[in-house]
Parts: structure tokens; C-alpha cells; sequence
């Protein structure tokens, strides 16, 4: 039997697995604001310290709970991370099994991976935090007692894209620079871009879509099929903008549109490969 392939899926987290931004769900809300009253105060405050809307909001969020009496911990996070509204057919973990599964038949090894803007702490609390192989997000570092005390790492749109690289060579952290610009042959590299498919959700995925495009990998973008029309028609644009190969309902059910279509590159990769399920 050959070696098996590695593949990785790779998944933005707000608007692509889960509806919405974590943070509103219970987090917000328990710091005594509603969502909008919080992400309208980040946006003038951004403004006034010209600053990074990621790393804003992440301190905003601290300051915000610290004034409410909470401080964050990271345990706490952990805990808010348990009521993301994932999508339909995700929180079985029956997704991830069925690609796995998919991808075993052609010898590929599908690995998972998140790159979110959203808070690495609240995907580790969610659900199907153990399907991925790695998470790359924006994240805090703690004091002694696990207590949040400032923005450790903010991944922003645009720096989303050197993410990829690191799936590409194997690099599982936000701080290696040194292997991350060390030449290394692309035969050596541990996942093709060939072997990537990305999934995301509009504006703030589309640097990362199109250098997944450019790169001879895949991108896909979904949008919550509860939306208005007005959404599809600005997600479709990204196809007629030669920005993503896909778009679909993010519906993550056996025989749902998503579904066939990763099915479908998994097997495009496959082929492109020189694999079949009889080379098994």
C-alpha cells in the first residue's frame, strides 16, 4: 500500500463553521453590552489610536469585561466556546469522520486545520475542537492565575495568508520565523498547495481565497443560507472575480452542496496525484 497523502482542509471560523462572530453569543452579552453596542464602540476606538481592528477589539474585550467585574481567564473562554452556533452538520463531528473516511479511499490523509481571526481560546472550547490538527487564531497571553492580560497574537485578513505557508512546512506555531522564510524544496514540504482546500466566508477570506487560487490549491465560499439574497450575490462575485473556484450554502450535511463539492476535490487531488482507490 502506498503512503498515504496528506491533504489538509482548511476552514476560516466565523460565517464558515459557525453563524455570526463568537464572541456575541454568550460572551458579550455576559460583559452587560449587546453585540452591537460593542463592536460600534471598537470601531471609533481603532479609529482614534489608528490601530489594528483585531488587536482592538481583543483589548476592548478585556477592558470591557475587567469594568464589568469579570476578568477573562482563559478557562472562561473555553466555556463561551461551547455555545458557538455551528452550522448544520458539524457538531456530530460526522463532517470531519465523512472526509476523513472520503479521503482514506483515494490514500489521502485528511488533516483539519483553523485559521480564524476569532479567538484560538473559544475554538478550543467548541464542540469539534478535536477534529483539527492544528488552530491558528488570535489569541491572548495569561498571567500566573490564567487570567488574560493582553493581545498575544491577532490574526488579521491579511495576515491570514502566512498561515498557509505554515501548513505548507509543517510550521504548528505563530512565532518560528526562521523556518517560515528558510528555503525549503517544495518536494520536502510536508503539504502541497496542490493538496489545500480552504473554506471561507466573504470579504475578510478573500487574500487567503485568492492566494489559494493562485497557488493551484482550492477555495470554496460559503455563506449562511439563513442570509438575505443580498449576500449570495456579493459571495458569487468572487467567482466572476477569478477568486475562489466555489461557492456554497454552509451546510455541512451528507449530500448537501458543500459536501459533494469537497468530495470532489478530494478526488480532483487525488487524480492529479496519481492516486485511485485501486492504488490502495
Amino acid at each position: 500500500m502506498a503512503k498515504r497523502l496528506k491533504t489538509a482542509l482548511i476552514y476560516d471560523f466565523d460565517g464558515t463553521l459557525a453563524r455570526g462572530n463568537m464572541q456575541e453569543v454568550s460572551f458579550i452579552p455576559s460583559i452587560g453590552m449587546t453585540p452591537k453596542q460593542f463592536w460600534d464602540s471598537v470601531f471609533p476606538q481603532t479609529q482614534k489610536a489608528d490601530g489594528d481592528g483585531i488587536l482592538m477589539y481583543m483589548q476592548m474585550m478585556l477592558q470591557a469585561a475587567r469594568d464589568n467585574g469579570q476578568p477573562v481567564t482563559k478557562q472562561a473562554l473555553r466555556d463561551h466556546g461551547q455555545d458557538v452556533a455551528l452550522f448544520e452538520g458539524l457538531r456530530d463531528m460526522s463532517w470531519f469522520e465523512r472526509m476523513d473516511a472520503f479521503g482514506d479511499q483515494f490514500g489521502l490523509e485528511i488533516e483539519h486545520y483553523i485559521i480564524s481571526a476569532g479567538l484560538t481560546e473559544m475554538i478550543e472550547g467548541c464542540p469539534i475542537a478535536k477534529a483539527f490538527k492544528h488552530v491558528y487564531a488570535s489569541k491572548y497571553v495569561y498571567d500566573d492565575e490564567d487570567v488574560a492580560i493582553w493581545p498575544a497574537v491577532g490574526v488579521n485578513y491579511t495576515t491570514k495568508t502566512q498561515y498557509l505557508f505554515r501548513i505548507n512546512k509543517g510550521v504548528f506555531n505563530h512565532w518560528d520565523d526562521e523556518r517560515i522564510n528558510r528555503f525549503i524544496p517544495d518536494d520536502e514540504r510536508p503539504i502541497p498547495f496542490e493538496r489545500m482546500i480552504f473554506l471561507g466566508d466573504g470579504d475578510t477570506d478573500v487574500p487567503t481565497m485568492k492566494m489559494m487560487h493562485t497557488k493551484g490549491g482550492f477555495s470554496i465560499a460559503v455563506y449562511d443560507p439563513e442570509t438575505t439574497p443580498r449576500d449570495t450575490t456579493k459571495i458569487h462575485r468572487l467567482i466572476s472575480e477569478d477568486r475562489v473556484n466555489f461557492v456554497a450554502a454552509a451546510d455541512y450535511r451528507e449530500g448537501s452542496p458543500v459536501d459533494l463539492i469537497v468530495k470532489g476535490l478530494i478526488g480532483r487531488i487525488a487524480v492529479n496525484a496519481g492516486r485511485m482507490p485501486a492504488d490502495r
